[in-house]
């Protein structure tokens, strides 16, 4: 399995130095990661560190938390467009889903994804799954389906329970083939990477990628 074909690198601490993403940049370009997943405020940067390669940079809206403004994520997605994004990893109102107000979460997410889809990039929605029940995270697959989002992300990595082979496979279970599943979130071995991909994810969001890169080298 060529794993790295699988993986966003990511680094998203709050304390992320120009240093971590140079690092980042260069073991996306070495290893043939799908992407780097990077903070907002270093799009850019990350952009130029690329440029010559074919690895796509990802970034975040509404994160960690997914309850500021459907304005204020409306502007952060214009913003990293412009500053070079190729792919929008955006947090879910977990207020709202806790509320049960899946009219404005239908809405916020249509608005946003609307917006991304015009720029031809790639929208992932972040639904926290460990914070979730089952019925939960069916119905913001529903909302997924309907507004034809790219990909259902497990995880910011923030909640005490990252991804997990049960959400994938719900997930998988109550979404068509055409929508994609990232899973992130303590994704630390390449065993349990495997088992991911095994569930239904197409993408994996990891930090510790070089290890589990080296991992599968000797299955």
């Amino acid at each position: 399995m060529n794993i790295a074909g699988y993986i966003d690198h990511t680094v998203l601490k709050p304390t992320t130095t120009e240093d971590d993403v140079i690092k980042l940049c260069n073991e996306a370009s070495i290893y043939g990661f799908v992407a780097v997943c990077v903070p907002p405020h270093y799009v850019r940067f990350a952009k130029l560190q690329l440029q010559d390669t074919a690895v796509k940079i990802a970034t975040v809206i509404g994160f960690p938390f997914g309850y500021s403004s459907t304005r204020s994520k409306i502007e952060e997605i214009k913003e990293a467009i412009a500053d070079g994004a190729d792919e929008l990893d955006m947090v879910i109102n977990l207020a709202a889903v806790k509320n049960g107000d899946w009219d404005f979460l239908d809405n916020e997410i249509e608005r946003c994804t609307s917006i991304v889809h015009a720029s031809q990039k790639v929208i992932k929605l972040i639904v926290e799954s460990g914070e979730l029940t089952d019925a939960e995270l069916i119905s913001c697959c529903a909302l997924v389906r309907s507004n034809k989002v790219d990909f259902i992300k497990t995880s910011t990595g923030y909640a005490s329970t990252g991804a997990t082979l049960h959400a994938v496979q719900l997930m998988r279970q109550h979404l068509p083939t055409s929508i994609f599943i990232k899973a992130s979130g303590g994704i630390r071995s390449f065993s349990f990477a495997k088992e991911l991909i095994e569930a239904g994810a197409t993408r994996l969001g990891c930090s510790a990628s070089v290890s589990i890169l080296e991992e599968s080298k000797s299955q």
